[in-house]
């Protein structure tokens, strides 16, 4: 018997990773996924999923150097974020293609917010890759999308986990996934190449702060060369955190999904894209834990 499942994806920056294992094991025991919804780090992964093109993204994700990962951050000094997006765009596309939503495999919908107007944007109908643009939009990371009179951004700012906005029929398991939960993570043992690598990346992120920092005294005189960084990017992070758990905590408990996949928000920071291979593999084992017995 085909047991079909409706899915929604949470966002969760580079913890959204864990969709990628959490969909290769519902495929693997035999679930039909017949719908998705998602925000942000969900719209993107789900949305290439149904595409069909989920593989070999997770190839490149795994392939590609550390390095490379860090030079998709294109700084830039606009007001409304800190990373322009450009080159995630381009890379993001080679997946995405030119691809409208209304003519993929399955029924798909991906969330943002417009801030000016208060209220999601969802998007299940019109260019996919426009889609997860504005849903991947983290504020004050990512330049906000302007569409018109809109000025869009992640949709996490209101509905980080949108079972709400996953096309249902009937018989069909509703299947809920939390990359960011907030729950035990036992660490694993360091991977050296992971701590040789850290290294460099936080000197990056060294570097991001100290920028922002720069731009937020701009109109001071002081002399900030000497000034410690405020670590803004871990601020954001950790207020994200707690914005979305609390968002999500009450999505399940309004919707109650049949199943509700859970995935540690201790496991990476949202910034962590080099630990793919890992991250994945924890929304595998989160998966398997989940649907033991279905």
């Amino acid at each position: 018997m085909t047991r079909n499942v409706a899915l929604a994806l949470s966002g969760g920056g580079a913890r959204g990773i864990a969709h990628i294992g959490v969909i290769e094991e519902l495929q693997q025991r035999g679930f039909n996924i017949t719908s998705i919804a998602g925000t942000s780090m969900g719209a993107l992964i789900g949305g290439i999923y149904a595409k069909g093109n989920l593989a070999e993204f997770k190839e490149w994700l795994l392939s590609i150097t550390r390095m490379e990962i860090i030079r998709f951050l294109d700084l830039t000094t606009a007001k409304g974020g800190m990373v322009k997006g450009e080159k995630i765009v381009q890379a993001i596309s080679h997946f995405v293609g030119d691809m409208r939503i209304e003519d993929l495999s399955i029924p798909y919908a991906a969330v943002a917010v417009d801030l000016k107007r208060h209220e999601e944007i969802i998007y299940t109908r019109g260019n996919l890759m426009e889609a997860i643009r504005a849903s991947i939009s983290i504020p004050t990371v990512f330049l906000p999308v302007r569409k018109g009179d809109s000025l869009l951004v992640d949709g996490g700012v209101l509905n980080p986990l949108p079972i709400n906005r996953v096309q249902r029929i009937k018989g069909d398991i509703l299947v809920a996934v939390n990359v960011n939960a907030n729950i035990p993570f036992e660490l694993q043992p360091p991977n050296p190449e992971h701590t040789e690598f850290e290294k460099g990346y936080h000197k990056v992120l060294e570097i991001l702060n100290s920028r922002w920092s720069e731009m937020i005294h701009s109109g001071r005189k002081k002399d900030l060369k000497n000034e410690k960084a405020a670590g803004l990017f871990d601020v954001i992070a950790e207020s994200i955190n707690l914005m979305q758990d609390r968002l999500m905590r009450d999505a399940i408990l309004e919707h109650k999904p049949e199943i509700l996949i859970e995935v540690s928000n201790h496991m990476s920071t949202i910034f962590d894209f080099y630990k793919a291979e890992m991250i994945i593999e924890e929304g595998r084992k989160a998966a398997a834990k989940a649907l033991s017995g279905f």
